[in-house]
């Protein structure tokens, strides 16, 4: 009988790797610079203020001390006296001020300069001329 050995086959095995490498190119740069413009505007406010109206009140009466001065709502009240001779000495009440005082307003226009800034960006290009963009 004939020998049925089996022969052992050896089958070698390949296997592919990848590589990959990775190389920095520029392709253009870019320039960033600011410039700074003035623009003239008119600035607006509403300015409040009093006045006080003056308003004289002939009293002309004698009156043994001098009134203080008094408050009648708004209005304060400042009494004027005056001494005069007779051949007695007396306190006239000449007159009263009456002060009232008033709110006015009054709005004012005024130049003023702003400075605003935009940016440029300039994009430059392997082989081409600048382009520029530009922000505000």
């Amino acid at each position: 009988m004939a020998d049925h050995r089996t022969q052992d086959t050896i089958i070698p095995l390949v296997e592919e790797e990848v590589r990959i490498d990775k190389l920095s190119v520029v392709t253009g740069k870019v320039r960033v610079r600011t410039v700074t413009d003035t623009v003239e505007e008119m600035a607006r406010a509403t300015l409040e203020g009093r006045e006080v109206e003056v308003v004289r009140v002939p009293i002309d009466r004698e009156v043994d001390a001098a009134p203080a001065v008094r408050t009648e709502g708004d209005v304060v009240i400042v009494p004027v006296v005056e001494e005069i001779l007779v051949v007695e000495k007396r306190l006239v009440l000449k007159e009263e001020l009456r002060l009232q005082p008033r709110k006015t307003e009054e709005t004012v226009e005024v130049p003023v300069t702003l400075r605003k800034q935009r940016a440029v960006v300039e994009r430059v290009g392997p082989e081409g001329p600048a382009q520029e963009e530009e922000n505000q």
